[in-house]
């Protein structure tokens, strides 16, 4: 028996938006139309919460999923990791909103992290080293995003590629030799401008001048982003093999942020791990940002594609530009 301490993936949840946007549905918003979107992008349509749901209720459902599959109680979580870049408001956190609707412990600390959709990743890391120190059990890290109250549906660049949804994790502290079996994150700043809501924060406050000029929106640029993309996810992949001695044919499921179906394929190439290994979601939710890579491993998980001591490798980039991958024994 392995006495080492890892931190194990004991449950998974997530929230799909009931409304559904399809890309007929923005045929008639904006100039674009289905097989443009398909064929850039993979995704088919993608899913909207309803006005009276906000952030921390998505997050919340999914985290009931996830200790519901584990067999845990709000009570047995000693943190709430909640990673997000549209969170219920600026202050407080939205994992604190979700420790009281979930009926965690008041000692619990929740935080939010801010990594774009490289947040998981982030969240995942930070209770990795959380639990591997000792200092808690039991961790939930929740990716959480409602991106279409940030789009300009004037954009076609942008408004075809984002979704609302919300995927958790339950981590605890295990000793069998199976869990997160390490996580890499990296960021480079001088891409800032790549992916950004420039409108809100201290550099350009809320304003009526903000708001006329649309700066409260996401904002893209596409081709460079496309290329930073699959370099660093191909690149964040291989690290993760190679630290733990593992090569691309051990892989058993791949459970990347869904960005874009082309980047997708391109990591694929670049790794050698077939395309059938990936859990694809894009097609079905559009991009999701943070929430897209525990989302995806909800789905795989509940559709039996994952099998005990199966290796799960997990990666995503999104602004700062901010990226990572992590390796998973299961």
């Amino acid at each position: 028996m392995n006495s080492k301490i890892t931190s194990k993936i004991i449950g998974t949840g997530k929230y799909k938006a009931e409304g559904v946007l399809t890309n007929h549905d923005l045929e008639q918003m904006v100039d674009t139309n289905d097989q443009w979107i398909t064929e850039r992008t993979g995704i088919k349509e993608r899913r909207i919460a309803p006005s009276n749901i906000v952030t921390s209720d998505m997050a919340t459902h999914a985290l009931k999923e996830a200790l519901d599959m584990a067999g845990k109680t709000p009570n047995d979580i000693d943190m709430i990791i909640c990673a997000t870049v549209t969170p219920d408001m600026p202050l407080p956190a939205t994992a604190a909103f979700v420790q009281q609707k979930i009926g965690a412990s008041n000692m619990c600390p929740s935080f939010d992290i801010s990594a774009a959709c490289a947040g998981f990743i982030y969240g995942l890391s930070i209770a990795d080293k959380f639990i591997k120190t000792g200092q808690v059990k039991t961790v939930a890290v929740i990716g959480v995003e409602m991106l279409t109250r940030f789009m300009n549906f004037e954009d076609r660049n942008t408004c075809v590629l984002f979704g609302d949804g919300a995927g958790a994790t339950l981590l605890t502290a295990d000793t069998g030799g199976k869990g997160v079996l390490s996580t890499h994150i990296y960021t480079d700043g001088s891409l800032t401008g790549l992916l950004e809501i420039p409108g809100g924060g201290s550099k350009r406050p809320p304003s009526a001048q903000t708001i006329a000029n649309k700066q409260h929106f996401i904002t893209m640029e596409g081709r460079e982003t496309f290329k930073v993309a699959v370099k660093n996810l191909s690149e964040a992949a291989e690290t993760a093999l190679e630290v733990n001695g593992y090569k691309g044919e051990d892989v058993a499921v791949v459970a990347a942020h869904q960005a874009n179906i082309r980047i997708l394929n391109s990591v694929s190439k670049r790794t050698r791990i077939p395309m059938d290994k990936f859990a694809i979601t894009i097609d079905r939710y559009g991009n999701t940002s943070s929430a897209s890579i525990p989302l995806s491993l909800d789905e795989a998980l509940r559709d039996g594609r994952v099998n005990d001591n199966d290796l799960i490798l997990m990666m995503a980039l999104g602004g700062g530009i901010s990226w990572g991958s992590a390796l998973v024994k299961w």
